[in-house]
């Protein structure tokens, strides 16, 4: 059985007012392309359809238009809820697609979503995991976990409960679609933290033969190679500069025999990030042949004094240009009461700390440390 597997998809997200939705068509039609090419017997869509519970018109017309060439090349398409979608609308006419053979997942409950497909070497089993926190999962089995005594309190309790609740026979062949941060995965800016309370023990999931993710946007396996994020098939930050995108291409033959490779996704606009001063970026020695004109670029100014109408001026040469910014004398020094240039790597409870300190002129007490951990606890969980 060959499977392509590609996830966040984010359709109608906005980057920095920029409209993303040309570059997901674009990139869409790409997609369209490598199955056309591939031939899978499955499309697998891990998560984070839209960019939003409640999409625009415009992002809903282009899933409907990408679903429908999908199904025309595959017999299968799978496509999972993620944290940015609103489950309850995604599974919208599931079960009258589903007999065409285009599979969405269900809001979270206590019954395993699973989908059977036969293949040359036997049967297939896909487990379909929507992205679940721990109040889902207590809500799902609230009487067992209270004759229990459970606490479901972490994530990584309630992926293991619904894995437990699927009852996967590991001697077949099992593939678990799902929408949770791995535990060592590698995160993008931008991408959301939950200051490791969102972490999920790999060794929950690895027993099944390919575990197709989504949730991180950099392509990656995470300690073993068939526990991958495909990672999103566009970059949606400067953090991803360097990334090459693409979707994953797995081939399962017997019980035992996976193999994994990617295709590659050449994007309608690269990312670039500029630094130098402005007489140095609006060099044609600089830009010239480049490709920068076609480019999303962060602009960084070494200038020490500021430039009167930077951007307009420097859209001239860049017109995708998405950020302006300093780096100078003044900016290295103008500390802020928090600062946010590593925000998206601290945990809440280290940002709540710092404003703590910094507002006080002293640390928190052992008392008020561990009310702040119970509040962001009962918050985030």
């Amino acid at each position: 059985m060959k499977i392509l597997h590609t996830s966040d998809l984010h359709i109608g997200k906005r980057v920095n007012e920029f409209s993303m939705i040309d570059d997901q068509k674009y990139i869409l039609q790409r997609i369209e392309h490598i199955v056309a090419e591939e031939q899978p017997d499955v499309v697998i869509i891990a998560g984070d359809v839209y960019n939003s519970a409640t999409p625009s018109a415009e992002a809903v017309v282009l899933l409907s238009d990408f679903i429908t060439q999908l199904h025309a090349r595959c017999p299968h398409v799978v496509i999972l809820s993620g944290n940015h979608d609103s489950a309850e609308r995604l599974a919208f006419g599931s079960a009258i697609m589903r007999r065409n053979g285009v599979y969405f997942s269900q809001p979270f409950s206590r019954e395993p979503q699973k989908l059977t497909i036969p293949d040359v070497y036997g049967e297939v089993n896909i487990y379909l995991l929507p992205f679940v926190r721990p109040i889902d999962v207590r809500s799902a089995f609230k009487d067992a976990l209270e004759d229990s005594g459970e606490p479901m309190e972490r994530y990584d309790e309630a992926v293991a409960k619904a894995v437990e609740a699927m009852k996967p026979d590991y001697s077949a062949r099992n593939i678990l679609v799902a929408h949770q941060y791995i535990q060592g995965g590698e995160r993008c800016e931008g991408e959301e933290v939950v200051g490791g309370l969102d972490e999920v023990d790999v060794e929950i999931v690895r027993q099944f033969d390919y575990v197709a993710l989504g949730h991180l946007h950099r392509p990656q396996h995470v300690q073993y190679k068939h526990v991958r994020y495909s990672g999103s098939p566009l970059k949606y930050s400067f953090s991803e500069v360097q990334n090459t995108k693409s979707v994953s291409i797995i081939e399962l033959s017997e019980k035992g025999r996976t193999t994994i490779r990617e295709r590659e996704l050449v994007p309608l606009h690269d990312w670039a990030d500029l630094r130098g001063t402005y007489d140095e970026l609006m060099s044609e020695a600089f830009y010239v042949g480049k490709g920068y004109e076609n480019m999303y670029v962060r602009l960084t100014l070494t200038d020490e004094d500021e430039v009167v109408d930077a951007m307009n001026k420097l859209r001239n040469v860049y017109p995708l240009a998405m950020v302006l910014q300093y780096d100078n004398t003044r900016t290295r020094h103008n500390q802020q009461c928090v600062e946010t240039e590593h925000m998206e790597n601290k945990s809440p409870q280290e940002l709540v700390c710092e404003f703590f300190e910094k507002q006080n002129g002293q640390p928190m007490n052992e008392a008020q440390s561990e009310l702040v951990t119970n509040l962001i606890q009962a918050i985030f969980v």
